[in-house]
């Protein structure tokens, strides 16, 4: 697969991006025609390869329907403050392929990169040639075989790893983690994980293991009972969100929220979580739990000092952020019904007499999403909703969003652009209300990039590789 030539792009200034790291992002990007390929053969003939290092570290598995990236970067910071080198593997990434692969909250390097994606390359030849291998890896498949490999160089201590898709089929499923996390259970990806919430319930529990403690959100009781069908079936013991692990006295500020967190092993009084969000002290609480989880399973402890310190050091862009003032903008990628809706309650208790008629949205999504659902959890937040096109093959059509938004917004406004978009919003929202930018990943970004720059030497690759090949689809 020979890598496209490079081309100069610009990022915030005029930068000469490195060819090689541009070559290798290209190259990387066109495994996405491969799609999405559920199944462990190859990512274990993969990683045996590479001499398994996968095994070179102890891991926290994190899977879910929403929340999941939240909870692996919360645990990735608390683990951080324990000591140690951290790894931490999410999925995607809002401006930056190497957000995904981090060490100590540090982007993995352009040159490492390269490095990393020339071996998986030649070991994915060898392997072909003699059979051992029957398929090319995917987009998704290299890069967990590239954060593997990234983690055992730099020899960390511990890593959180964010799963991409499901769970049993995942090729991040390929751990021997001491502590797994189940955030949430939605209906989500139904033509791959199933059409129910017992089948995809099945599908996330499917990363418990025995010699496993889960810990699992709050969620349904159709899908919790088939978590607890499979916990039980390994003796994994489950610990619950609500119940034995209970959030109260939460508070908010402008800097995030205060709350009070009890869990099986102690009591913290007024945590401080730099995140806004209803969810996102339900996402501390599952992390600092699971760490207190995994401490105890290489026998170590987890302090209450290390806690605070790994709170307040929590930075995940896109999540309820804060973007520019009069009239106040938020950043959020929402993009299921579920998480729309605890959007708008977020919203709501940030700006309890916020009058829609003074706020806007601005919204793009994704083929696959329950867009109807979306906008009808969003429309009592705004009269206002501008349209922008996602950049993605995938991308759901804009005059699909606007059959979507009759009847639910008085004004349906469509931009050119996510850049116009944000333009146009601020200016029909008035300054004492907000604007909102939700829908998909790809549009924070892409609107973030177009407000800051693009960080150096950084592709602009929206959703690299997919415009080549509509048919693609990956985490």
């Amino acid at each position: 697969m020979a890598p496209s030539k490079p081309t100069k792009r610009r990022a915030g200034g005029a930068t000469r991006l490195s060819s090689e790291y541009a070559a290798c992002l290209e190259a990387l990007a066109q495994r996405r025609r491969f799609g999405i390929r559920p199944g462990l053969e190859t990512i274990r003939a993969l990683l045996g390869a590479l001499d398994h290092p996968e095994l070179a570290f102890r891991t926290i598995h994190v899977a879910g329907s929403k929340g999941k990236g939240s909870v692996t970067a919360i645990a990735a910071s608390v683990l951080q403050a324990v000591g140690g080198r951290v790894g931490r593997f999410t999925s995607p990434h809002l401006l930056s392929y190497r957000e995904r692969i981090a060490v100590n909250a540090r982007p993995i390097p352009p040159a490492a990169v390269v490095a990393g994606v020339a071996r998986i390359e030649s070991t994915t030849a060898r392997l072909l040639r003699s059979g051992a291998l029957e398929r090319e890896p995917t987009f998704f498949e290299a890069t967990t075989a590239l954060a593997f490999d990234w983690f055992r160089e730099q020899k960390v201590d511990a890593a959180v790893i964010e799963v991409g898709l499901g769970g049993r089929l995942d090729s991040t499923n390929v751990l021997d983690s001491p502590v797994g996390v189940i955030t949430t259970i939605e209906l989500e990806h139904v033509e791959i994980l199933g059409p129910t919430l017992t089948a995809i319930a099945r599908e996330k529990a499917g990363i418990l293991h025995r010699g496993m403690a889960a810990f699992v959100g709050e969620t349904k009781a159709e899908p919790l009972a088939e978590i607890h069908r499979i916990a039980g079936s390994l003796g994994v013991p489950v610990l619950h969100l609500g119940r034995e692990i209970a959030v109260e006295n939460r508070s908010l500020d402008e800097h995030g929220q205060t709350f009070d967190l009890t869990t099986p092993h102690a009591a913290y009084p007024k945590l401080r979580l730099p995140l806004h969000g209803v969810a996102q002290s339900g996402n501390a609480a599952l992390a600092v739990a699971a760490v207190e989880r995994f401490q105890e399973a290489l026998d170590g402890r987890l302090s209450e000092a290390q806690v605070r310190r790994g709170l307040a050091k929590v930075r995940w862009r896109g999540r309820l952020e804060r973007f520019g003032r009069s009239p106040e903008g938020w950043l959020d990628v929402a993009h299921t019904p579920e998480s729309a809706l605890a959007l708008a309650r977020s919203l709501a208790e940030i700006n309890p007499l916020a009058d829609p008629e003074g706020n806007a949205v601005v919204f793009g999504c994704l083929a696959e999403k329950r867009v109807d659902e979306i906008l009808e959890a969003l429309a009592p937040l705004a009269a206002t909703l501008v349209i922008a096109p996602v950049r993605s093959a995938r991308a759901l059509e804009v005059a699909a969003i606007q059959r979507s938004a009759a009847g639910r917004f008085p004004r349906v406004v469509v931009a050119p652009d996510v850049a116009t978009a944000w333009r146009l919003a601020r200016i029909a929202a008035d300054p004492e209300g907000f604007v909102l930018v939700t829908g998909s990943d790809y549009l924070v970004g892409d609107l973030i990039a177009s407000v800051e720059g693009r960080p150096e030497d950084e592709p602009d690759l929206s959703d690299p590789g997919v415009a080549r090949s509509p048919e693609a689809a990956s985490p």
